[in-house]
């Protein structure tokens, strides 16, 4: 009740800001309402990994997660951003790095409480707070700078590995370089893929 309520407050200071242009989306469609931990499988190209989603704390953020898995818009992707000790970040881009067709952003839901603690999964976004679209990132250390403090906002947690914590480990692994597609760093060499995304309940 209070995330909820937390929501309503942001997204009614939310709409003045936003004026003409398009703001966040405060309330993305409830995805399978009835479950307040859906279990989502990710199947890689490394192996499974079982994220539990928790919908209390960050409602928009699961229900724009599972929108994004019940659409089929995760699959054949791939985890394009690899950094040992800090995240590993996939759902964005196709192997021949093409962006798939997004939904609109959403807002920060970073102070609901959850953590950037060892294998929880979180949105990546861009320096607009409520940015957040389809891309996520897993967290392989405490990454206490990425949690919102009274200057900034954080980066939103809304759920945790609960199976294939060995396979993130294993992504975390793999060699990277340059990606001139990208124009990025840490990219794996070999494409590192998010074949499948369902919801398991």
């Amino acid at each position: 009740m209070r995330s909820t309520l937390s929501s309503l407050f942001l997204c009614a200071l939310l709409l003045p800001l936003a004026g003409l242009a398009e703001g966040p989306d405060c309330f993305p469609p409830e995805v399978l309402p009835e479950n307040r931990f859906p279990v989502v499988r990710l199947e890689t190209s490394m192996g499974e990994i079982q994220v539990e989603l928790n919908r209390r704390r960050a409602p928009a953020t699961v229900n724009n997660f599972l929108r994004y898995v019940v659409a089929g818009r995760y699959a054949n992707t791939i985890f394009h951003r690899v950094m040992p000790g800090f995240v590993v970040q996939g759902g964005g881009y196709t192997e021949t790095i093409e962006e798939r067709e997004l939904f609109p952003p959403i807002i920060n839901e970073s102070g609901n409480g959850l953590q950037n603690l060892p294998m929880t999964i979180a949105m990546a976004r861009y320096d607009d707070p409520n940015s957040a679209t389809n891309q996520f990132y897993f967290n392989l250390a405490a990454n206490n700078s990425l949690d919102p403090n009274s200057r900034s906002w954080g980066y939103a947690v809304f759920g945790q590995v609960i199976s294939g914590q060995d396979v993130v480990e294993a992504i975390a692994a793999v060699e990277t370089g340059y990606h001139e597609g990208l124009d990025a760093e840490n990219v794996p060499l070999s494409p590192v893929k998010l074949l499948a995304a369902t919801v398991v309940e």
